[in-house]
């Protein structure tokens, strides 16, 4: 394995997942169940984002307007202050990919279509179909596009590049606005 794939998203998210799951189940011995989520607000130049997690990871990024119910959660800054600084650098163009704890809540299937989705590059998109033959699953882009839809890191896993067959922009949780306009930042300055 060279260094490009050694450092490559799709390796550098199965990485963060697989030792967030470690830690958390060294963890979850040692501790009671209920485990303490942090979340906090932050308002970047497309909306105001939520961000939860605990203190080892990041568990959910909520676009504008998809906050979830902070009940029970712990307002913190803390946690998320390396999230948003290499958020603040995607949105102003000078970071093209993300290295940060992720933890995210997914079936196997999910984490393996978001483990190819992590590996779209800045700038690039991929159709539901040629995720789909990517996984060895050429008949199920339909379960590809719902296990983007349950992307619980969108941006940071950015299932914003992922499209129709045709090139069209469909579905987005963030709603297509917000897709067209998080392609739009990515695609390349034409002088």
């Amino acid at each position: 394995m060279n260094d490009a794939q050694r450092h490559s998203p799709e390796l550098r998210l199965e990485r963060a997942v697989r030792n967030a799951s470690r830690s958390s189940r060294r963890s979850s011995r040692s501790r009671s169940p209920a485990m303490t989520t942090f979340y906090r607000t932050w308002v970047s130049p497309f909306g105001e984002l939520q961000l939860a997690g605990d203190k080892e990871a990041l568990h959910l990024l909520c676009l504008p307007g998809r906050h979830r119910d902070p009940e029970g959660w712990t307002p913190a800054v803390a946690p998320f202050e390396e999230t948003v600084e290499q958020l603040g650098a995607y949105f102003a163009g000078a970071r093209t990919t993300f290295d940060l704890p992720l933890a995210p809540h997914g079936s196997a299937w999910d984490r393996a279509v978001w483990a190819l989705v992590a590996g779209i590059p800045y700038g690039e998109t991929r159709s539901y179909a040629e995720l789909a033959r990517a996984l060895l699953q050429p008949d199920r882009a339909r379960a590809v596009g719902g296990a983007n839809a349950r992307n619980p890191l969108p941006i940071i896993v950015p299932c914003h590049r992922v499209i129709g067959s045709d090139g069209s922009l469909t579905g987005y949780g963030g709603g297509l606005a917000l897709k067209a306009r998080l392609l739009a930042l990515e695609a390349p300055n034409e002088s």
